[in-house]
């Protein structure tokens, strides 16, 4: 490293002929993925996954799976100011959780690795006196607060806050003077060239003119960390990157980008930017929305698949828009010539009823349905605890059945251990006095129904809904719904619920027969 601020740099320029621009949409993209595809997710650990990152990594793993390609995670921690203590651990956990695990990470490893950039400096020190050596980067002395009153001057003639180069035209001896009193200067490169166009798999044919918006970049910090500008260049190059797929917000770094892969004489990946996930109201998704993160998803019970049913609903790159379709058919179906420049706008409010159709798709399959009968118990257990009077309530048959009953009308399992279904799993307080005052033949209705109970020890919904119409049929001067209102209060202790004849088969006659029983004796 040392060499590397030492080096006395005579100035130069940055030779910028890019490769020829690969051809546009379908055509292009149907030969570009003829050699592996490698692509990669690189958030920065500075804080936990949420949405907006779900659906660039989802993105680069469906298109990593659809064309038998490896999907890399790589953390781009080389800002130590920002990180945040658990977040590298969260973005791995959340993938796994998500059902896209990377092929390659710091927690599985792989043949690139390491897999996060604060472990990889070399790299970025060698790519950098290659820089250093053909005069397309040079050292820069400037203090912080010298460009702090350079970004402020700016600000306050209403221009653009530009680095004004100062540094760039130092004469072999300034250098080394200076080097002599500050051996550790910040590096920039040379933005002299006019950038070529290129053509992105989204956007289309792009140029931005850098050199003319901005000064030279930093790309190696008088700490040794590389800016991002040259660590995902380095990275992207070292890691056989064959496809970048990015949020929109980097393609006007993308021509600076293509600069320094062609100043180290480096192939570039091909570039698809992916236009921003919104609010429904147009609004930025931001991390200080609560709501937004992952683990909050997973705590409230949501559905991996259904989170990354809804992301990719409301964007593009698919024939068209459909609910319920689980990863495998995003894989299939996803087709990258098809993304939009549109932002995706996610309507959360629309998150149930995914939920509902992908928990519905569980239940009826058997192996997943027992995995849901064991997170049910777990969640019963852990809600009513000490309160459950009756354990077998935890009976993986009983939970079953309540599962099977209720698809359909619950978004989440979460839901069923909700006040409103407390009755499943508790025996309510109900006494013949409350149950008085829905009618005066509390005792007549009650006994009928033990004696249905007697009768048949096998209830089904239709067997129950033409027994209780006939006793219906049988009180004089009581109306049905009153029938169905008492013994739904005798059940559950609650006005609203399920009908009552899926109640009764949900309790099972065993557990009806008792709570008539204790409401008789009370």
């Amino acid at each position: 490293m040392a060499a590397l601020w030492k080096r006395v740099l005579h100035p130069g320029t940055v030779p910028v002929t890019l490769a020829r621009p690969m051809g546009w949409r379908e055509a292009s993209l149907s030969a570009d993925v003829g050699g592996a595809v490698r692509v990669r997710f690189a958030p920065s650990p500075t804080g936990l996954l949420h949405l907006g990152g779900l659906r660039t990594a989802l993105y680069n793993y469906i298109f990593a799976k659809k064309h038998q390609g490896s999907f890399i995670l790589r953390l781009e921690d080389t800002d130590q100011t920002r990180l945040v203590p658990g977040a590298a651990e969260n973005i791995e956990d959340m993938l796994e959780w998500a059902g896209i695990p990377p092929d390659e990470s710091p927690r599985r490893g792989g043949p690139a690795g390491p897999y996060q950039q604060s472990q990889r400096l070399e790299l970025y020190a060698q790519a950098t006196e290659t820089l250093l050596k053909i005069g397309a980067a040079y050292p820069c002395f400037c203090s912080s607060q010298r460009l702090e009153l350079l970004k402020k001057e700016a600000l306050r003639n209403h221009q653009t806050p530009r680095y004004d180069n100062r540094c760039r035209n130092l004469s072999q001896k300034q250098v080394a003077q200076k080097l002599a009193t500050d051996p550790k200067p910040a590096i920039r490169f040379r933005l002299e060239e006019e950038a070529s166009a290129f053509q992105d798999l989204v956007y289309g044919w792009t140029r931005h003119e850098v050199a003319n918006v901005e000064g030279d970049p930093v790309i190696l910090k008088s700490d040794g960390f590389p800016t991002y500008h040259l660590a995902c260049v380095v990275d992207d190059h070292h890691m056989g990157i064959s496809h970048v797929l990015r949020g929109s917000e980097w393609l006007i770094s993308t021509s600076k980008h293509l600069l320094l892969y062609q100043a180290l004489g480096w192939q570039p990946p091909h570039f698809a930017h992916l236009p921003l996930l919104l609010n429904r109201d147009g609004s930025k998704l931001s991390k200080r929305q609560g709501d937004i993160f992952l683990e909050h998803f997973a705590a409230a019970g949501f559905l991996p698949d259904a989170l990354l049913d809804i992301i990719t609903n409301c964007g593009s790159g698919f024939a068209e828009n459909q609910m319920g379709r689980t990863l495998p058919e995003l894989i299939t179906q996803f087709d990258l010539t098809r993304i939009t420049c549109h932002s995706a706008l996610l309507d959360l409010q629309k998150l149930p009823e995914f939920n509902r159709l992908h928990l519905r798709r569980l239940v009826s399959n058997e192996t997943q349905r027992y995995h849901l009968v064991g997170k049910l118990q777990t969640l019963v257990e852990e809600a009513f605890g000490a309160q459950l009077q009756d354990r077998n309530v935890l009976d993986p048959v009983y939970v079953e059945r309540i599962i099977l009953l209720r698809q359909g009308h619950i978004c989440r399992l979460q839901d069923l251990i909700s006040p409103v279904y407390s009755y499943l799993w508790t025996r309510p307080a109900v006494s013949r006095t409350q149950l008085s005052t829905i009618s005066k033949k509390v005792d007549e209705i009650l006994k009928h129904v033990l004696g249905l109970l007697e009768r048949s020890d096998s209830l089904t919904q239709d067997m129950l809904n033409g027994e209780l119409k006939k006793l219906s049929e049988g009180l004089e001067g009581t109306k049905h719904s009153t029938v169905m209102k008492l013994l739904r209060v005798a059940l559950s202790g609650q006005l609203q619920g399920p009908p009552v004849a899926e109640m009764m088969v949900s309790l099972g006659p065993k557990e009806v027969w008792e709570r008539i029983q204790k409401v008789l004796s009370s």
